[in-house]
């Protein structure tokens, strides 16, 4: 949350089970592969729960299984911002399910058949696979009740207002000359009774120049590549009054002057407009809080011991 100056640390994992590959298709065969009945996968029939609607050998492909991939591909699609790469027409899902599901299964039979499974590293990869899901759903099931209410979100915005204040803003008019010289010249001048806004019409190479070098109001940005950090620092410098000069300063682009114009102070965000913000970070805070005590609870409970002596 922009407002928030929030310090935690994200427990929560997140799990993504994909079938295909960010945006093509796994294989480039554009034909089925033909088995001979005597190389079939011999792993017994696999019956899924759901609505049949397709099978590869003895293992069926249901319509709850399609479209749960197909809208992990879509939500993975949304995050990366790849409209292109949706699953979002029924023609496409039939694809889908032609092109990779019944292939999936295929590649599956083949790897049972090879004895695959019972690799070690595949073995190990399986339970660690199995120990996130089931670790992921405990953490789904212990948050699902945590809640906000609506005196704890105003409680926080009356407690924390100064942080959903809106930055300070300055008109700034600036001069930008070639040379430290130059600069100083100007600045005599503006002393002597000359008015900023004429010299910089006159001396100025800066783009804004032709307006007197009025910047306008603008808020403390150092990462702005039209202006160095310490132009910023300087316009910003609490010991810069309205109407005063800033004296001469030095940034890669040239030699600068800046006067203050004017200040605004930052808008103060109303409870209504930070509600949902806040509501969701309370949120969060709340299910760490709950997820923490479990993880105390669990391991003051058990029996942990760790031998550093083999870990090299």
């Amino acid at each position: 949350m922009r407002y928030l100056k929030i310090s935690a640390i994200v427990f929560l994992g997140t799990l993504f089970f994909i079938a295909g590959c960010e945006n093509l298709p796994f294989f480039a065969p554009k034909k089925p592969v033909y088995t001979p009945p005597q190389q079939q996968a011999a792993a017994p029939e696999m019956e899924a729960p759901g609505t049949v609607i397709a099978r590869a050998n003895n293992m069926a492909v249901t319509l709850e299984e399609l479209n749960e991939q197909v809208d992990s591909i879509n939500k993975l699609a949304d995050q990366q911002n790849r409209p292109q790469d949706k699953i979002d027409t029924r023609e496409k899902k039939i694809a889908f399910l032609r092109n990779e599901l019944i292939k999936q299964k295929l590649l599956y039979q083949e790897a049972l058949n090879r004895g695959i499974e019972k690799k070690e590293e595949v073995r190990r990869a399986i339970n660690n696979l199995k120990m996130s899901v089931v670790v992921a759903e405990l953490i789904k099931d212990e948050l699902t009740d945590v809640d906000v209410t609506s005196s704890e979100i105003q409680e926080y915005y009356n407690t924390n207002k100064e942080q959903f204040r809106e930055a300070e803003e300055r008109q700034v008019r600036e001069v930008l000359l070639a040379s430290e010289g130059e600069a100083k010249q100007v600045l005599s001048s503006y002393y002597g009774g000359t008015d900023l806004s004429d010299l910089a019409k006159q001396y100025s190479k800066a783009a804004t120049a032709a307006g007197g070098g009025d910047l306008g109001y603008i808020k403390y940005d150092p990462n702005n590549k039209t202006h160095c950090k310490k132009f910023y620092d300087t316009a910003f410098s609490p010991s810069l009054e309205v109407g005063s000069v800033s004296g001469i300063f030095n940034c890669p682009e040239g030699w600068y002057i800046i006067k203050l114009e004017g200040k605004k102070e930052g808008k103060l965000r109303t409870a209504s407009e930070m509600w949902d913000d806040i509501k969701n970070y309370l949120r969060f805070v709340k299910q760490q809080q709950k997820l923490e005590s479990l993880v105390n609870r669990l391991t003051s409970n058990a029996r942990i011991s760790v031998d550093e002596s083999k870990i090299y």
